[in-house]
């Protein structure tokens, strides 16, 4: 194996082990354990993440981008934004039913705690997850709404409301507080949004 691909193996196999312990134990989670885990030793994890918030980032970035490739598969560029708004709430809504659900929530949860107990890894959290969702907001700017052009300012509006809106819907229907928010229903609380958009 070549220095690369060591290096991508450590990096992967860290990325795993850190999803497991974080999600388990949060703002408690050792070190030691994600390293014995992937084994490899502590050191890797600051050669490669820099620290133990590093690591925690790259993970949350690791977990969304595939989500956020999948939605632009989704969302053709044909759509208008309440079209494209409906594919977006469709695709969310199905990974409410998803093998990893129960586990995503599970993740939700446990950075928000460690947001709370760490103010820079808090800082450092919104900063990736508003990067992921700049890949949302380039998907709406520009679109057709009402016989105009959405702009980046409404978008990045649109998108932050959306998010808000599925995290919660999501965790009802994950817990079972919402038996009845199927896709339709997400979907016609997503183009209500767009819909009222100035």
């Amino acid at each position: 194996m070549t220095r690369a691909e060591t290096k991508e193996r450590n990096r992967r196999a860290l990325l795993d082990a850190a999803f497991q312990i974080v999600s388990r134990d949060g703002y408690r989670a050792k070190l030691e354990e994600i390293a014995v885990r992937a084994e490899v030793t502590t050191g890797a994890i600051y050669s490669l993440f820099g620290s133990k918030n590093g690591l925690v980032v790259a993970m949350i970035s690791d977990y969304l981008t595939p989500h956020y490739d999948e939605i632009e598969r989704t969302i053709s560029a044909e759509m208008d934004l309440v079209e494209a708004v409906d594919a977006f709430a469709r695709y969310y809504r199905g990974t409410c039913d998803g093998p990893d659900a129960l586990s995503g929530l599970t993740l939700q949860i446990t950075l928000l705690d460690m947001a709370v107990h760490d103010h820079e890894l808090g800082s450092q959290l919104a900063e990736s997850i508003r990067e992921q969702e700049s890949h949302l907001i380039a998907l709406f700017t520009g679109r057709n709404h009402n016989g105009r052009r959405v702009t980046p300012q409404h978008a990045q509006r649109l998108a932050t409301a959306l998010r808000a809106l599925f995290v919660g819907m999501s965790q009802g229907v994950i817990l079972g507080l919402a038996p009845d928010a199927d896709e339709q229903y997400f979907a016609d609380a997503a183009r209500a949004l767009a819909a009222g958009m100035g």
